[in-house]
């Protein structure tokens, strides 16, 4: 999940600053250098979990368990995916947070919708920046968890005083507990990642299903650990590779719409359900354990114990998408903020895919719903400019 969201008071570190893995455009800035004291003669890591007493509801009974939060680095990377394959048959729903050095950069120009700049801002930030930690919890379709909660925090390298970040960020992963030195000792590096990843069992496939919070940017991040190139240029090509790679996903906060008098982040959230936390806020591994814990509460106690996969699975909540429909057809629709990643029409305001002169809420013309030529679709990033302080 994203630690901060001001756009306009984030200053960045490091040298001026050019992504060498994007070869036909450079990103410019004006940076500032940044360190931290406190961060200086961290020790080495002497152990590969946290282990937490909580009384979880799991299933239909209530029972003692006993909580652990793996932390998993480079050096046990590969044992700790060993055990993720062996039980990722049973328990194949997947809670998922990461945590990032917030938002350093925007997109300038015009643009063809909101929407479209909303996924040009994930995109040149996913772009631009290192995931530092991944939280991943496995349960089974009744929200019972494998002996010792199944919970694995991977821990990325990522080094202060070479890689980009929003300074208001990291000093709230610091206030959080991350040590960033020992990110940049002993972390995985993430091309060794993505190829432990591709073949454990728990990408490109249906049996998989995935549980979030607000998640646009944490899929992202996901996918440039699988693919190791660039976002797509268009939203609509980002949201083809998360069918692919993704292709059930819940997004908690966009279930909550459904829910009466539930609003708020997913602490705020917990806290309404009585949900007890587990490790520290704004580490992956608590965040991600306190995700699965929240959905099967939010599931029993509002929905029955069951979703309609069709109405609420593929929804990622926060930016819009103009594409809809596994028939490539173009839908232009007003979706308060969501977007569709399985083809579903999801009707939260009004549906202009049949009236070409229908106004939105501001009573602008709403585009034509036939898709624009390809020749007009440009491949280039659009210019950058730096949020700074």
């Amino acid at each position: 999940m994203i630690p901060s969201a001001n756009l306009t008071h984030t200053s960045v570190n490091s040298a001026p600053f050019i992504p060498q893995y994007h070869p036909h455009q450079a990103y410019q800035f004006q940076v500032h250098h940044n360190t931290n004291p406190s961060l200086q003669n961290i020790p080495t890591p002497t152990h590969h979990h946290l282990s937490h007493s909580l009384t979880l509801q799991t299933g239909t009974q209530q029972q003692q368990q006993q909580c652990e939060i793996r932390e998993v680095w480079a050096g046990n990377l590969d044992e700790e995916m060993t055990k993720i394959r062996e039980l990722v048959e049973k328990y194949n729903y997947i809670a998922m947070d990461t945590e990032f050095p917030g938002v350093v950069a925007r997109p300038i120009g015009s643009f063809r919708s909101t929407a479209d700049k909303h996924y040009q801002t994930l995109r040149c930030n996913v772009d631009l920046l290192k995931i530092i930690q991944l939280g991943l919890t496995f349960t089974d379709s009744e929200g019972n968890y494998p002996p010792n909660c199944g919970t694995w925090q991977f821990n990325f390298k990522f080094n202060l005083n070479e890689d980009m970040y929003a300074q208001d960020s990291i000093d709230l992963l610091t206030r959080s507990g991350i040590e960033f030195k020992k990110n940049e000792e002993f972390g995985i590096d993430v091309h060794d990642f993505g190829e432990v990843l591709m073949t454990s069992g728990i990408v490109l496939t249906d049996h998989i299903k995935w549980i979030s919070f607000h998640s646009g940017y944490d899929f992202g991040y996901l996918l440039k650990l699988l693919t190791c190139t660039p976002l797509p240029a268009e939203e609509v090509e980002f949201f083809e590779l998360v069918r692919l790679y993704f292709p059930c996903i819940y997004d908690i906060k966009y279930l909550m719409k459904s829910c009466k008098n539930l609003k708020g982040g997913l602490n705020d959230l917990a806290v309404d359900l009585e949900i007890q936390r587990v490790g520290p806020q704004h580490q992956a591994g608590s965040d991600s354990l306190l995700t699965s814990a929240t959905f099967f509460k939010m599931r029993k106690l509002f929905f029955e114990n069951q979703l309609d996969d069709g109405k609420y699975m593929g929804i990622l909540y926060g930016l819009t998408s103009s594409y809809y429909g596994q028939d490539t057809s173009y839908r232009i629709k007003e979706t308060e903020n969501t977007i569709s990643t399985t083809g579903n029409v999801v009707n939260t305001k009004k549906d202009h895919s049949n009236n070409n002169n229908a106004s939105n809420a501001s009573g602008t013309p709403t585009p034509s719903t036939t898709p624009p030529p390809a020749s007009t679709l440009s491949s280039s990033p659009p210019p950058l400019s730096l949020l700074a302080s």
